[in-house]
């Protein structure tokens, strides 16, 4: 399938603003497919340490493996056995409204190399392999569950940032815009900009979300990063609200190898203003949303000398959203005693996150599993449903 004429022209046109995208923006893609429900996929870059965002307080061997990062109950108890950061006070509403679950000891199939780069590509594309080789053709899964859609199209689709997200790569077409530091316009150039696309509504309201994004990413291109998980939210609910119902950017900042206390903090109020931000800007469309966030890898269970945590396996899942079913924390906890960890420093993945993301999809858009476990996740053995959306 091919571009469209006007979709390469808004492609090309927005493109061509940037010159220079700041490495700290993030891409964000949209799809339209068919049905009311939207699902909101978010890619935590860096290994996100779950231990510390969902904590086991109830496991005896925590407090001994974490004796200064993660003691205590947090924000608040969840289950009798774990505890949310501080961080994430703000979402302890949508937990008690069932509208914020997680899923504990999960993973890719990759091990052991622990290298973002690798880890972030299998996530991202769904692959099977174990050892992170690069693989030629590579495409996303969430590209390749659009193909299982009957009547799903692309949509004008924008990639903020210097990369593009591997995600939503494949042969389903869609669009991408960089915004840059430079993309600065006087008030004359704005106004011509605004009559030229006045009689195109598809060309109108791409330049004006170009506008908005780089006034909202220039503190990002100036080093900072505040409001830029929050901005692209606010965008990605505004076209969810219309006729896209699929949704991904990422986050970073989850690269915790020291000052982790006050690092994850940081990155976790991204999270927390994002997932705020979708359900505020998405209104009554939030009760057929579901919210994943995932990261590549998990943190080693024991803090290091430095006040951090380093690569590991098993991480966490976190899930929000109206059509999820909340409350709760998904998976089978391995425990953190020495003989139960992996390589003896890892929390033991006891799931595919795969598995959890094939189930989602397969519930929310009505997909065969055995087609998800076949050409969207290869080499995925779905078992029985995940039961995360209500």
């Amino acid at each position: 399938m091919t571009l469209s004429r006007r979709k390469f022209m808004i492609n090309s046109t927005l493109l061509g603003c940037s010159a220079a995208a700041s490495p700290l923006l993030t891409p964000l893609t949209l799809a339209a497919a068919p049905g009311d429900n939207r699902l909101v996929v978010i890619v935590l870059r860096g290994a996100m340490d779950g231990l510390d965002v969902v904590r086991p307080y109830g496991d005896p061997d925590f407090a001994r493996q974490r004796p200064s990062l993660g003691a205590g109950e947090g924000a608040g108890d969840l289950d009798g056995f774990f505890s949310l950061n501080e961080a994430l006070a703000d979402l302890m509403p949508l937990w008690r409204a069932r509208e914020l679950g997680f899923v504990q000891a999960v993973s890719t199939p990759y091990r052991d190399k622990r290298s973002h780069f690798d880890g972030q590509d299998l996530l991202e594309s769904g692959s099977n392999a174990r050892d992170g080789a690069p693989q030629t053709g590579k495409t996303g899964w969430l590209n390749r569950a659009l193909a299982l859609m009957p009547g799903a199209q692309a949509e004008t689709a924008f990639s903020v940032g210097q990369s593009r997200m591997l995600l939503l790569d494949g042969p389903q077409p869609y669009a991408a815009w960089s915004p840059g530091s430079d993309l600065a316009m006087s008030a004359q150039t704005e106004l011509l900009l605004a009559r030229i696309y006045a009689d195109d509504p598809l060309f109108a309201s791409s330049a004006e979300m170009a506008m908005e994004l780089s006034g909202k990413t220039d503190d990002m291109a100036g080093g900072g990063r505040r409001g830029a998980a929050k901005a692209l939210a606010s965008f990605a609910a505004a076209r969810l609200n219309e006729e896209t119902r699929i949704a991904s950017f990422s986050i970073g900042g989850w690269d915790t190898h020291n000052g982790q206390r006050r690092n994850l903090v940081r990155a976790l109020k991204e999270l927390s203003e994002a997932i705020l931000e979708l359900k505020s800007g998405l209104g009554s469309h939030w009760q057929r949303t579901t919210v994943l966030a995932i990261t590549e890898f998990g943190r080693t269970v024991a803090e290091n000398g430095t006040a951090g945590t380093d690569h590991g396996t098993g991480g966490l899942m976190v899930m929000a959203g109206g059509a999820i079913n909340g409350g709760k924390v998904f998976g089978q906890w391995p425990g953190l005693g020495e003989l139960d960890l992996y390589q003896n420093r890892d929390l033991e993945p006891t799931a595919d996150v795969r598995r959890y993301l094939g189930w989602a999809l397969r519930d929310l858009f009505d997909l065969e599993a055995s087609a998800l476990g076949s050409s969207v996740f290869p080499g995925l053995d779905m078992g029985h449903n995940a039961g995360i959306i209500a």
